[in-house]
C-alpha cells in the first residue's frame, strides 16, 4: 500500500515569468542528477533503495486535489511510496517510490526565500527522503525547525 502523500508545501506568488526563465528544463534536471542524494547524511545512503527522482514543471491537477492543495499553495516535491517502516518482508518487486522535484515552485520559492535553487532543491530532497524513511509531515517539519535553530 501506498503512503499517503508526503510533500512540502509552499503558498504560491503571483509573478513568476521572470524566474521561470532564469533556469530551462534541462539545467534544472542536470542540477537534480548533480545533487541526487547528497542532502541525506551518508551513513543513511545505502538505505535508500528503489527511490527514482523525478522532475516535473509543476503539479498536476489531480496532485493537488489528492494533497488538498489550497489554490494559493503549490508544491516543491512529493513523495511517492512505501516508506521503510511501512514495508514487510514481502516487500519485493514493487515499482520504485518516486520522488518528484517541482521545477517552477522551486524556482519561484528560491528567488523568494532568496536562496540558490541548488540549497532549496538540496532541503527539499532531505525533506522527502525523510518521508522515505517513515518520518511524518510534522515530525519532519520539526526536524527542519531544530536544523535551522542550531
Amino acid at each position: 500500500m501506498l503512503a499517503p502523500f508526503a510533500h512540502c508545501i509552499r503558498q504560491c506568488a503571483s509573478d513568476a515569468i521572470s524566474i521561470i526563465l532564469a533556469m530551462n528544463s534541462e539545467e534544472f534536471e542536470a542540477l537534480v542528477a548533480d545533487i541526487g542524494f547528497d542532502p541525506v547524511p551518508e551513513k543513511f545512503r545505502p538505505l535508500i533503495e528503489n527511490v527514482a527522482l523525478m522532475i516535473e514543471d509543476e503539479p498536476s491537477k489531480e496532485t493537488r486535489e489528492s494533497t488538498g492543495l489550497s489554490d494559493d499553495e503549490t508544491l516543491l516535491g512529493l513523495y511517492i511510496g512505501v516508506p521503510h517502516t511501512a514495508r514487510g518482508e514481502n516487500y519485493n518487486l514493487v515499482l520504485p517510490d518516486k520522488i518528484v522535484i517541482y521545477r517552477l515552485p522551486s524556482l519561484e520559492a528560491a528567488e523568494e526565500d532568496g536562496i540558490s535553487v541548488r540549497q532549496l532543491v538540496e532541503e527539499t530532497i532531505w525533506h522527502e527522503i525523510a518521508h522515505h524513511f517513515g518520518l511524518s509531515e510534522e515530525e519532519v517539519e520539526r526536524r527542519e525547525h531544530e536544523h535551522k535553530n542550531h
